[in-house]
């Protein structure tokens, strides 16, 4: 009973973010909860039970995932192939890892690079944010605030709560003003199988959605490296990056080929651990049993269906502006602002990541050369870029860290 209990609390922390995602993007919410539950327990199997995390839907994809769909009408079929795509290079990059080891794939991605990645997604995500409260400020206000408050003055559990328990409030007010429609709810059957969605694949989508795999990558790292600090081991070298990369990957592959939104690790279960102190990794494959079941209850997927837009809003200003925090706070703690040359490719990776979403057609575009109808730009081409110019531009401090690790201690000493 106890474990089941304590299921029930990571199901809770990671549940608002979770469903947050195919909201705002428009996959079907119960195929992303089973999508979640499955990826939980693929993870695990390829870790080997030792990691105690929980997958959920991730929200670096969700500005890649909006530009898909709307170069295809609507479809997120084109988006589902770019997912999948998009596992599979995780794959590819746990081979790599294994193959030459974490540190010579981590020099390509610096603080200047990943932090500026991780602002641009956020920064990427606030107009969605705001336009979706614009059906209804006064109620996105009061939704933001129950959440702030929350967040600010709440302590233990409960603070990992926030946002459900905001989403919740603003949807109770909202039903309360008759602004909520119950359809969704009263047709949707007791017992239902998520609807899942085979997905179609093109070159255009997967050159939008793929490349974001470059700013999570080390999201990745630091999720386990904060999971290890909690429980007190290092994942990164027991179980092993590889591995964690390869559950990860796996996961995302199977999400997209369902119909449901990329997975990645979730740090609002991380959160639980450190307040329970309760480190089993099976209480989070019980979790994941317990998502599988909940995202077959139709009435359920009914209510998160009838949540109105402005609710989903307010939580998301507050969502969206916290990663663009975290992006900001990671180039501050890498202290790579010292360096001119890091400021120039901090600089470019925000333009060319902005220019689209706030410039509109204006925004910066490359073309690819073997089809008219396929270009990078945004997102994808400011991670490549950011990639690129990081290393063009650092090359010199690249070398001299390899001729550091090239020389003998003897020869350091003479």
């Amino acid at each position: 009973m106890k474990k089941t209990v304590m299921s029930l609390q990571h199901l809770l922390a990671m549940f608002g973010a979770t469903v947050l995602v195919p909201i705002l993007t428009g996959f079907n919410p119960a195929v992303a909860i089973f999508c979640a539950g499955v990826g939980t327990l693929i993870f695990h199997a390829c870790t080997g039970g030792k990691v105690p995390v929980f997958l959920g839907s991730s929200f670096a994809f969700i500005p890649v995932i909006l530009a898909a769909k709307e170069a295809y009408g609507g479809d997120l079929a084109y988006a589902q192939g770019g997912i999948m795509v998009a596992g599979l290079i995780y794959v590819i990059m746990s081979f790599a890892v294994k193959a030459v080891g974490i540190d010579k794939i981590k020099k390509y991605f610096p603080p200047q690079v990943t932090g500026a990645m991780i602002g641009v997604i956020g920064l990427n995500l606030l107009p969605t944010a705001f336009n979706m409260a614009s059906s209804n400020f006064l109620i996105a206000i009061i939704t933001l605030g129950i959440a702030f408050c929350i967040n600010k003055f709440a302590k233990g559990f409960i603070k990992q709560l926030g946002i459900l328990i905001a989403v919740i409030s603003g949807y109770v007010i909202c039903l309360a003003m008759g602004l909520v429609d119950v359809s969704t709810i009263t047709q949707a059957s007791l017992v239902e199988i998520p609807k899942f969605t085979l997905p179609k694949f093109s070159l255009e989508a997967i050159v939008i959605i793929a490349p974001v795999v470059l700013a999570v990558f080390m999201e990745h790292i630091g999720d386990m490296t904060t999971n290890g600090a909690v429980v007190g081991k290092n994942f990164i070298e027991n179980p092993g990056l590889n591995k964690t990369l390869l559950g990860d990957g796996l996961a995302t592959m199977v999400a997209g080929f369902l119909g449901g939104p990329a997975n990645t690790t979730y740090g609002e279960n991380t959160a639980v651990l450190a307040i329970t102190k309760n480190y089993d990794p099976s209480l989070l494959r019980r979790t994941a049993v317990f998502a599988i079941i909940l995202s077959c209850i139709g009435k359920f997927g009914g209510f998160l269906q009838s949540i109105p837009q402005a609710v989903m809003g307010g939580i998301s200003i507050l969502l969206f502006s916290m990663i663009t925090f975290v992006g900001f706070k990671t180039i501050k703690d890498g202290e790579c602002t010292q360096n001119k040359n890091n400021i120039i490719i901090i600089a470019t990776i925000m333009i060319i990541g902005l220019g689209t979403t706030y410039l509109g057609n204006k925004g910066i575009v490359i073309g690819i050369p073997i089809t008219e109808a396929v270009s990078i730009t945004g997102l994808s081409l400011s991670a490549i870029v950011g990639v690129i110019l990081n290393r063009i531009l650092n090359n010199s401090e690249f070398k001299a860290k390899e001729d550091t690790k090239n020389v003998s201690p003897q020869a350091t000493i003479v």
